[in-house]
């Protein structure tokens, strides 16, 4: 299905913008600055003139795909037009894009997904150009040019990223996911190790007090 792509030089945030104008109906919006742009957990998302790639997409939901696994897909399929070959994006659980470097987790970007009547809004931000510098974050932002990928104007990046979107039934894969089975992690609540991502979306983990499966929350390493 194609879908019209607006352009806006400046907005609060494209999420917002088609949540309030559901008039538009199945249509996409990319910013050149979000000055209210938000993450996951309500956190302040920042999205400075020209530094990366803001969008915003209204599309009809996909059938037979479930809620957990939903922003995994639509973000792996984003990594894949971000990163052709390969050979550096992969998703944090639950769906943050990242990358390792110099040994490190760095995150790149990150996706919102909400249904708003007959239209599931996804929302997603990645820093192309440059990153906010946030060195208390256990896992850093950074940017694409960091990487030395290749960082076309946002708007050319748009139209191929909801071309894969509007597939959504197919899973895309990526380079790595983390964290692996095996590797000790922490959360809001709790700490654990890590036994595997399920077909759901959950992580499943061991705990102290048995095993868990966690839907949603902010995963980071113990070491």
């Amino acid at each position: 299905m194609a879908v019209l792509l607006i352009r806006l030089a400046e907005v609060d945030s494209t999420q917002a913008f088609l949540r309030r104008n559901a008039h538009l109906g199945f249509c996409a919006a990319v910013a050149d600055r979000q000055i209210e742009g938000r993450g996951r957990q309500g956190n302040r998302w920042e999205s400075a003139p020209g530094a990366g790639l803001w969008l915003s997409a209204a599309l009809p939901p996909p059938a037979d795909v479930a809620p957990g696994i939903l922003l995994q897909r639509a973000m792996a399929a984003a990594a894949r037009i971000l990163d052709p070959e390969g050979k550096h994006l992969g998703l944090k659980w639950p769906n943050d894009l990242v990358a390792w470097r110099d040994g490190r987790l760095v995150k790149l970007g990150g996706i919102l997904g909400e249904q708003s009547g007959t239209r599931l809004i996804l929302g997603l931000g990645v820093n192309l150009f440059s990153a906010p510098h946030l060195p208390e974050r256990a896992i850093p932002p950074a940017c694409l040019k960091d990487l030395g990928l290749a960082c076309p104007d946002p708007a050319a990046l748009a139209i191929p990223i909801l071309h894969a979107w509007n597939n959504l039934e197919q899973d895309s894969q990526v380079l790595f996911r983390w964290p692996d089975a095996g590797v000790p992690i922490r959360w809001e609540d709790g700490q654990g190790t890590c036994l595997g991502w399920e077909r759901d979306g959950r992580l499943k983990v061991t705990t102290a007090d048995g095993i868990r499966r966690l839907s949603a929350g902010d995963v980071s390493g113990l070491n």
